[in-house]
Parts: structure tokens; C-alpha cells; sequence
């Protein structure tokens, strides 16, 4: 049994949960052809809640292969107002903030968001896990070689597991003086990672709960999925929902998703084998 707190919010996990992805940006990867504006975001949401996730991760800057750091203040102005509304709208609602900027992670705590996501687990803004601790609120910390632009032009391990599991080991080290108690480790599927390296991540996803901590794993629509069944990421559920299930049966907690509905269904199923 895992549990969360965050401001007046408690989560107790006894199975694991599903948290919807609410993409604010207009360059997105796959947004299952939802629009970025108040609206349509909000429509995902509410269909998102329906279908039972238990957690939205609201994200204002692409991080794709390729894609540069963006402005903090362009982030702020696609995460606040969505942050804001879902708070308003979903009081009791655990809204995750995606984002590497210390300065939104603030703004978004402030508007309504009880976690933060950092991509780059506090390597690309030093101020991060200072800010997080001074939040108290839980953090997401992800391995990635490289940075977006940078992280699939020529990806290499020596021993990928053990470099990401000593990678995040160091994460936690580093949260811990910091101040911060509540870590979810994320071993960055697609993020600075070859297609081979991403499955023997999955493979061995169980070596990463030896630290501790709950583990999140976001495998949807990705193109380790695309790449060797040569589809787009909008064919991309079915080998979603396959890996969601070898992700659950290796340890994962947390699977993050576009789909929820499909998600929550290999939830079921897997705890019919427990």
C-alpha cells in the first residue's frame, strides 16, 4: 500500500492508478485530435474522470524528439488557466503539473496542482528540487539522456538498467536532501533511449522498484511501440494497451495515458491475477 498527500489532499494506492494526460500545447505528439484551448481541454478532462483515472497531468511545453526549452512564461500562460478551472471544477482532484520549470511548478501548485512531473528530474532547472521541498507536495522524477532537443541523436549505455537505476538512485539521494519525502520514479520511456533500450527498461522495470520507490511508467503511443509494428501513434492503442499490462506484471503503480478507458481496463485485468 502506497500513499500520497499533498496540501489537503491523501491518496492511498492499493492498486494501481491511472493518470490521464491533458496536453496544453499545440505540438504535441498524439492529442487524440483534441484542441489546446479551455474548452476542449476541459471536455477531456470530464471524459478522462468518467473513464477513472485518478490523477490529470496537465503539460504546457512539448517534449518530444526535437523540440527546444521553451519560455517558462509561454508554459505558464497554457498550464495556469487549465490548472485554475480543473481545481474549481474538481476541488478534491489531483492535478499533476508536467513541467521542468521551477517557476510553473510554483504557479501551478498555487493554482489548484498537488504534484509535480519534471521530465528532467531537476537537471534542467537547478532551482527545482529546492522548490519542490518548499511546496511539499510529491514529485515525479524521470530519467533522460540529454534534454528534448538533444535525447535521440545517438543514445548509449554500456548497461542501460543499471545506469537508470543508478541514475534515479541518485535522484532520490539528491530529493532526500533536499527535503523532499514523496518520490515517483519514472525511467523515461522514449527519453533518450533506443527502441532496444526502452524494452529491456520494460524487461526489467522491477529492478527500479528495488529503490523504494512507486514507479510510474508512461509507454503510451510511443515509438517503441510505432517503430517496430511501423505504425503511427494514432494506430499505436493496441500495443499500448499490450505494454500497459507488461508494465503492471513488472511493478508498475502508475500508468500514465492519452487513453483512459483502455488503460483502466488492463487495470482490471490484471487484478484478476493477483
Amino acid at each position: 500500500m502506497l500513499q500520497l498527500y499533498s496540501k489537503d489532499l491523501q491518496l492511498t494506492i492499493t492498486k494501481p492508478i491511472v493518470m490521464g494526460i491533458l496536453n496544453a500545447t499545440p505540438n504535441s505528439f498524439y492529442n487524440l485530435g483534441r484542441g489546446s484551448d479551455m474548452d476542449s481541454l476541459l471536455r477531456a478532462a470530464d471524459i478522462m474522470l468518467q473513464d477513472g483515472a485518478t490523477i490529470l497531468d496537465v503539460g504546457g511545453a512539448s517534449s518530444k524528439p526535437g523540440e527546444p526549452i521553451i519560455d517558462p512564461k509561454e508554459e505558464l500562460q497554457r498550464v495556469v488557466p487549465i490548472i485554475t478551472a480543473l481545481s474549481k471544477r474538481y476541488p478534491k482532484l489531483w492535478i499533476s503539473v508536467d513541467t521542468y520549470n521551477a517557476a510553473v511548478a510554483t504557479a501551478a501548485v498555487e493554482a489548484g496542482a498537488s504534484i509535480v512531473n519534471d521530465i528532467s528530474a531537476g537537471a534542467i532547472d537547478h532551482m527545482m528540487l529546492a522548490t519542490v521541498a518548499a511546496l511539499k507536495v510529491p514529485y515525479i522524477a524521470m530519467h533522460m539522456q540529454g534534454t528534448p532537443a538533444t535525447m535521440q541523436l545517438q543514445p548509449q549505455y554500456t548497461d542501460v538498467v543499471s545506469e537508470v537505476k543508478h541514475h534515479l538512485g541518485q535522484v532520490c539521494d539528491l530529493c532526500s536532501q533536499a527535503g523532499i519525502d514523496q518520490v515517483i520514479l519514472d525511467p523515461g520511456f522514449g527519453f533518450g533511449k533506443t527502441v532496444a533500450h526502452n524494452y529491456e527498461l520494460l524487461t526489467n522495470l522491477g529492478e527500479l522498484a528495488t529503490l523504494g520507490k512507486p514507479i510510474l511508467a508512461g509507454l503510451s503511443r510511443k515509438s517503441m511501440i510505432c517503430k517496430p509494428l511501423k505504425i503511427s501513434p494514432e494506430n499505436a492503442l493496441n500495443g499500448t494497451t499490450a505494454l500497459n499490462m507488461v508494465a503492471l506484471m513488472n511493478g508498475a503503480n502508475i500508468l500514465r495515458v492519452h487513453d483512459v478507458k483502455e488503460a483502466m481496463q488492463v487495470v482490471s485485468l490484471f487484478g484478476c491475477m493477483q
